[in-house]
C-alpha cells in the first residue's frame, strides 16, 4: 500500500509541484493550505505517514506547528520535513528546534523532494 504524504503550504504552486512529484513517485498525497486545516488529516483514522510543512504560513507557522505535533501523543511519531527558502543554516536550526526530521530548501527539484521523502520514511 502506498505511503500517505501530507503537504502543508499556503502556495498553490508549491503544493502542485510537490504533489505532482510525489504522486509520480507512487505516494498518496493530501494537501492543506495551513496548519489548522491540516489537523483534519493528522488527527483522523488514516493519519499521514509523513508531513511536509512550509515554515512561513498564515495563522500558525510551520516550526511552531511541528513543535506542537511532536509534543502530541497522537502525532509525535509522524516524521516532519520543514520547507522554506531560508538559508541552510537557519533551516538546520529551525528543524532541530522544532523536532522535525529534516528540511527541504525551496526551490526544490522533484528528485530532491522524493529522495528526502524516501529517506525520512525509511529512517
Amino acid at each position: 500500500m502506498a505511503k500517505t504524504i501530507l503537504i502543508i503550504d499556503d502556495s498553490e504552486v508549491v503544493l502542485t509541484m510537490a504533489m505532482d512529484a510525489l504522486v509520480q513517485a507512487g505516494y498518496e498525497v493530501l494537501t492543506a493550505t495551513n496548519g489548522i486545516e491540516a489537523n483534519r488529516f493528522i488527527f483522523s483514522k488514516k493519519r499521514p505517514d509523513l508531513i511536509i510543512m512550509d515554515i512561513m504560513m498564515p495563522m500558525l507557522d510551520g516550526n511552531k506547528k511541528a513543535k506542537l505535533l511532536k509534543e502530541n501523543e497522537v502525532s509525535k511519531d509522524i516524521p516532519i520535513l520543514l520547507l522554506s527558502s531560508k538559508s541552510e543554516n537557519e533551516m538546520r536550526e529551525l528543524a532541530a528546534e522544532a523536532g522535525a526530521n529534516g528540511y527541504i530548501l525551496k526551490p526544490f527539484s522533484a528528485e530532491e523532494l522524493t529522495a528526502k521523502v524516501k529517506k525520512s520514511l525509511e529512517g
